[in-house]
């Protein structure tokens, strides 16, 4: 009866460029802080735009017309609010990260920086990020085949085939860390400024809102 290889030694040691480096992960907290640091002041301009002298200036609003052009004035302005907020906020939402998010557009930049220079971030260990991540797919292809395989030759050498894949995946896991830390970091970092520029509108319909609202407002007799 064929039996299959141990796997790899567990207490093998991967030395990788990135060793000496801060963990990807640390920077997470200073994004999340960032985010809810330009929440908290949208809020206060929310908390200024419907305070008391909002509502003082209003009195000031004589007719139908000036009163639509105020109270949409006002309604631009806080929809800027909470456009801000709204997508800042998806900063502190964690993302779903696996091997997978590599093809999605948020790691898109991540993926092109490193097939652009896999030596620098993965030494000779792959040529690349589908290079990397192969031995995990090659490993499951095998894992399939042994699962409908009966010939004992076959199943032999299906075996010896699935001992050198994990030995392949031992030597590079710790680069696939690496890099699904990266890659999570990578997709708050896309967030963090798809945010910020959503900001930008936001601060445009902020002011344009309170223009036109301070406009109707002091234009009244």
């Amino acid at each position: 009866m064929t039996t299959e290889p141990p796997p790899p030694n567990p207490t093998m040691v991967t030395v990788t460029p990135f060793d000496a480096l801060p963990s990807p992960l640390d920077a997470v907290p200073e994004l999340r802080a960032a985010a809810r640091w330009m929440i908290a002041a949208f809020g206060a301009v929310g908390v200024a735009l419907v305070g008391g002298g909002p509502l003082v200036a209003v009195g000031k609003v004589h007719g139908l017309g000036e009163a639509l052009v105020a109270g949409g004035a006002l309604l631009v302005a806080l929809g800027g609010v909470c456009l801000a907020i709204w997508q800042v906020s998806r900063v502190l939402v964690p993302p779903i990260t696996t091997a997978a998010t590599l093809s999605t557009p948020a790691a898109r930049g991540l993926r092109e920086l490193i097939d652009a220079s896999p030596a620098d971030f993965f030494g000779s260990a792959a040529t690349g990020v589908d290079d990397l991540l192969r031995h995990r797919t090659v490993a499951v292809n095998i894992h399939r085949a042994l699962a409908t395989e009966t010939d004992p030759a076959r199943r032999d050498l299906l075996h010896r085939h699935l001992a050198r894949a994990r030995t392949n995946i031992a030597r590079t896991d710790p680069f696939v860390r690496w890099l699904l830390a990266m890659t999570h970091v990578w997709q708050i970092r896309t967030t963090f400024h798809e945010a910020r520029r959503w900001c930008l509108l936001a601060v445009a319909l902020v002011a344009t809102g309170a223009v036109a609202f301070l406009t109707a407002t002091g234009g009244a007799p």
